[in-house]
């Protein structure tokens, strides 16, 4: 009952909001997906709504880069791309040595129902690639300004491509190769707004993706040469994925990557943030009024993590904002996307 309710509200929202109509020029937006998945469930949820974005036509999946520092992470990517039929997805992985430990889903990668893998993949990591090369790979056979990338873990590996020399798949450095082929930056990091601590006190937050990696996030901060728009730890935290969706959504098959990744990080009735699902509706849909901005301006990174914004009329950052009306229609949209089947399984 509360599927077919839920499907009917947002299909008929949809009729008025734009969700599922493909983008009036109607080419898929090609994005990159940097990720720390592991550490936390919503980099797979996130992940799974790009897969049913992609089956939309709304986006071209050009690879999956992961800057949390564990092999289990790029065979877990890997078992959810050839879940959804894109098991070809080129991965790149970190060598930072940051947040090594296996986490407590990412062993999924590494289960097995009797003889054969539960969620099937062929990650090797003899011939795995690291993620600037799989990145600066992608973004040469791109068109220019035309790649969005939604970075929802830390910035240790757009960091390092800005860092990155000529070599033989582009004549560019880095940062031309980033200014000539990169249109924006969708990134979950940092906090705008005071966040109350346990006792309800209001303060300034030092957002988890910025503290792993400071320099790196001081770096692409300071020297990415594209627009970047920051999803704030406020954001996430007032969108709050429905523990009701993980129990009822996803039973279209015995054993689903993304409700099973869920229930071993934190089980219903559990209603997780949806922190990096934001950063990835904000990169495919940024015309569709899900979210607005901060007037431009500049993000700055201290050293302990703390971001502040200084308005510039021609600053490249902007964040996003979220008022209680579009809560509502982006937990909507979040639930959808995340939940829908890959094709042949409807």
């Amino acid at each position: 009952m509360y599927r077919l309710f839920f499907v009917a509200l947002v299909l008929s929202a949809s009729l008025t909001s734009g969700l599922l109509v493909a983008e009036e020029s109607g080419q898929p937006v090609p994005l990159i997906f940097d990720t720390d998945i592991g550490n936390d469930v919503d980099d797979v949820l996130a992940l799974g709504m790009i897969h049913a974005l992609e089956s939309r036509g709304e986006c071209e999946l050009l690879a999956v880069t992961i800057t949390k520092d564990n092999p289990l992470a790029g065979k877990f990517v890997d078992c959810v791309n050839t879940f959804y039929g894109r098991g070809n997805v080129p991965i790149g992985l970190t060598d930072s040595g940051v947040t090594p430990a296996d986490g407590k889903f990412i062993g999924l990668a590494n289960a097995r129902d009797g003889d054969q893998l539960r969620y099937p993949h062929d990650y090797d990591m003899q011939t795995a690639e690291s993620a600037v090369a799989v990145l600066r790979r992608a973004l040469a056979n791109a068109e220019d300004g035309s790649v969005v990338i939604a970075q929802v873990g830390f910035s240790t590996n757009l960091a390092n491509l800005l860092g990155s020399a000529a070599d033989d798949v582009s004549p560019l450095s880095g940062k031309d190769l980033v200014r000539k082929k990169v249109k924006l930056i969708s990134i979950m990091a940092g906090a705008f707004e005071l966040i109350p601590d346990a006792k309800g006190k209001k303060k300034p937050h030092g957002e988890y993706n910025i503290a792993k990696d400071i320099e790196a996030c001081k770096k692409l901060a300071t020297e990415w040469p594209t627009q970047i728009v920051w999803s704030g730890y406020e954001v996430g935290r007032a969108v709050r994925y429905p523990a009701t969706s993980i129990e009822q959504d996803y039973g279209y098959v015995t054993h689903h990557p993304l409700s099973e990744a869920y229930y071993l990080y934190s089980p219903p009735p559990h209603n997780r943030p949806s922190w990096d699902l934001t950063s990835v509706l904000y990169a495919v849909y940024p015309e569709r009024g899900f979210f607005d901005l901060s007037p431009p301006g500049t993000v700055t990174v201290a050293d302990n993590a703390l971001t502040t914004f200084d308005a510039q009329d021609d600053g490249l950052h902007r964040y996003l904002l979220l008022s209680p009306e579009q809560q509502i229609r982006v937990t909507e949209a979040l639930v959808q996307l995340s939940s829908q089947p890959p094709h042949g399984q409807e």
